[in-house]
């Protein structure tokens, strides 16, 4: 075989395969269109920030993926309703949303946006990376958000976050890695340190995970908006939760593992005493544990059978039973109360 003739018959087979790569790139995003477009495989009605409900990312295939979602606190089974706006992340009260999402794109980026109970937005403001946690002020003023930096999870080596907190209206209250964080009644150097899962207490403090990368150690801290300093007080502590009646936190603990095979335990601290206890949930959870009531917390948990699929789970606080699904095919959960923030 002559070297032209040879150069052609490669020619020709390079294009037969990149014809074939196309056709299969073609036929995969016609079906990521074909699942997403097709009717919601959850039944559906309107109207989602409301009292005494509990909204959340939907994660049910067909329209309405990726969307805030929400059923009636009294009947989760039932029917969701679901709005035309799609997040990652979300916290809500029954008047007010935050909203962190990827947009997806050649060159994807990243938002928080805040918006109203008829869907108008109210503010918003761009994010440095992954959207990873939200959180709204008991009376609505205040929005923390967390977002990855680098890397895509708590597991990960050398991870690290940018947690900000705004007003609702937009204004920047700044970006935790420049507060004071005392350790043992001494402010400590500002080396390699995160910040993370910001809970509010009111409008003018809250509690956060810092986390120190030098050492792999995490702190429970206290946040003085006023004087912008951080305080720790337990260690071992991550994603906390306040509860409603406000006497405890619900938090993911590290029980076994380190880097990307720790495996994280829901857990619960006793403010006023210290006392932890462990729950009685044997997989790894990572997730921002909300509370459903004052004896029970909720969190996601990604189906290991369908990739991008998720359900929330709930659990006693007392440690006396064991986890149930309380809704199919939803994520980021926050539990609106008559009037209240999630």
């Amino acid at each position: 075989m002559s070297g032209r003739l040879r150069w052609m018959l490669v020619a020709v087979i390079s294009v037969v395969a990149l014809g074939s790569t196309a056709a299969v790139g073609a036929a995969a995003f016609a079906q990521f269109q074909s699942r997403h477009a097709a009717p919601s495989s959850a039944e559906t009605t309107t109207d989602v920030l409301a009292a005494d409900r509990v909204v959340f990312r939907n994660t049910a295939s067909g329209a309405g993926y990726g969307h805030v979602a929400s059923v009636p606190l009294d009947e989760p089974t039932g029917a969701r309703a679901i709005s035309d706006l799609a997040c990652d992340r979300v916290d809500a009260t029954s008047t007010l949303m935050s909203c962190l999402r990827i947009v997806r794109g050649i060159a994807p980026t990243y938002t928080a946006t805040v918006v109203d109970s008829t869907g108008a937005e109210v503010s918003g403001w761009p994010l440095s990376g992954i959207p990873s946690r939200t959180r709204i002020s008991p009376a609505g003023d205040l929005i923390a958000s967390t977002a990855f930096v680098t890397g895509h999870s708590y597991a990960t080596i050398g991870f690290s976050t940018e947690t900000t907190i705004h007003t609702a209206a937009g204004e920047n209250l700044g970006n935790l890695e420049d507060w004071t964080l005392i350790i043992d009644g001494a402010p400590s150097a500002p080396v390699d340190r995160n910040y993370w899962g910001i809970t509010f207490i009111d409008d003018s403090s809250f509690y956060a995970t810092a986390g120190m990368t030098t050492s792999g150690s995490t702190y429970l801290v206290h946040g003085d908006i006023a004087s912008r300093t951080l305080t720790a007080v337990a260690e071992n502590v991550e994603c906390p939760s306040l509860s409603p009646d406000g006497t405890r936190i619900a938090f993911k603990r590290v029980t076994a593992g380190s880097g990307p095979t720790v495996h994280w335990t829901p857990a619960i601290y006793d403010i006023a005493s210290g006392a932890v206890e462990v729950l009685p949930e044997v997989r790894s959870i990572d997730d921002q544990i909300e509370w459903l009531d004052d004896g029970t917390i909720l969190y996601g948990m990604p189906r290991t059978d369908v990739a991008g699929d998720s359900d929330v789970w709930s659990l006693a606080a007392d440690g006396s039973g064991e986890p149930d699904v309380f809704i199919e095919h939803a994520w980021s959960p926050s539990v609106v109360r008559g009037g209240g923030a999630g």
